[in-house]
């Protein structure tokens, strides 16, 4: 034990001395959770439209102020041509075109079929459906409020409920924020260890640390300790600014979250030291560590759920610490998930745990 905390010592001095190390530590996670929890996102709050009002009529003229009052949506062009707003659309000038037929009002006042027709740029899959949503809202309010003016219309009358569970605001930064929180615990864990350890082969520090009497073991937990604190530190630090700067929900249990993220640290440091022991260089081990790290952040669910993934890259996710901890942080934080129904997830970080330990300490070989 004493030879532990000499150990533990030693580290903590090396990385409060590194400059280099201490900005990475404090300042880049602060800047990075503040940026990527308002730039990451998929919602949309400016979408450009052209509207084409071949009506020209007083309900189209209705319509076409619903849309400017929302707070979507920014009327770029008011055209009688279907083509000039194209032209728009294919100089990314405008995201969507609204194009109201001649006889609107007439057909709608009488009760009769008419037709609106929305034209929407849809390379990004995802932004086209949301606009697709946003537009038919708009337009089925539109066509409620003129049943309520105009009770003469033979309009079937739909009435729909809404209720969203965990996020009724659905706000997309409650859905993010706990992932970017993940993302930078890892890079606390993962990138520093692995760059800390290399450094010291590099300055010939680790072979002065070979001929002491130093256990294997000892080595190891001198290494995870003090970057399994900090990272630890840094996950309170990134909880209570997420909730001062944006308010996100605590539902679940802050203790089992620190308890999961204890199992996953452990994983993400014995990853890290695993790459240092394999590469000669920090130069190698931030590519070694960069590869790893963006296949398992995109195959995590942090963008796009893990279900709508083929069953192959599913089967991949078994081994993918990240995937555990991002599905832990989301159900505790915004469900208010309890223990038995983490508790798979738990047992899949626990295995991994234990593997990448054992290949840690079994990669790692004392010269005497």
């Amino acid at each position: 034990m004493r030879t532990l905390l000499f150990l533990l010592q030693k580290e903590f001095l090396q990385v409060f001395r590194n400059r280099t190390m201490l900005p990475i530590i404090f300042i880049m996670p602060v800047v990075q959770l503040l940026v990527l929890a308002n730039a990451a996102t998929f919602e949309l709050k400016n979408i450009d439209l052209a509207i084409v009002d071949c009506d020209q009529s007083y309900l189209s003229a209705e319509l076409k102020s619903h849309f400017t009052a929302s707070p979507f949506y920014t009327i770029v062009a008011n055209e009688v041509s279907v083509s000039k707003s194209l032209d728009m659309v294919h100089a990314d000038k405008a995201d969507a075109i609204l194009v109201i037929a001649n006889g609107f009002e007439k057909e709608f006042l009488r009760g009769q079929q008419t037709e609106l027709q929305l034209l929407i740029n849809a390379i990004d899959g995802s932004a086209a459906g949301l606009m697709n949503s946003y537009t038919g809202q708009i337009i089925q309010s539109f066509l409620q409020e003129q049943m309520a003016l105009n009770t003469n219309i033979a309009i079937p009358r739909i009435v729909t409920q809404e209720r969203f569970w965990y996020n009724p605001e659905l706000t997309y930064s409650h859905f993010m924020i706990p992932g970017i929180l993940v993302i930078l615990v890892t890079v606390i864990g993962m990138f520093l260890t692995a760059l800390n350890i290399v450094r010291e082969k590099e300055m010939g520090t680790m072979e002065q640390i070979n001929v002491t009497p130093i256990k294997k073991y000892q080595f190891i937990l001198g290494k995870l300790i003090p970057f399994w604190v900090i990272a630890m530190f840094e996950l309170m630090f990134g909880l209570m600014l997420a909730k001062l700067v944006f308010d996100i929900p605590l539902n679940g249990s802050l203790l089992l979250v620190f308890s999961v993220a204890g199992v996953f640290l452990v994983v993400a440091l014995a990853m890290g030291l695993f790459l240092s022991s394999v590469a000669e260089s920090q130069q190698q081990v931030m590519f070694l560590a960069y590869f790893f790290m963006i296949v398992f952040i995109l195959m995590s669910g942090i963008f796009t759920p893990t279900d709508s993934m083929p069953l192959w890259a599913q089967i991949v996710d078994l081994i993918n610490p990240i995937f555990y901890f991002m599905k832990v942080m989301r159900m505790v934080l915004i469900k208010g998930s309890g223990f038995t129904h983490i508790l798979p997830y738990l047992l899949g970080l626990m295995v991994l745990s234990v593997l990448m330990l054992t290949l840690a300490i079994a990669k790692y070989r004392k010269t005497t």
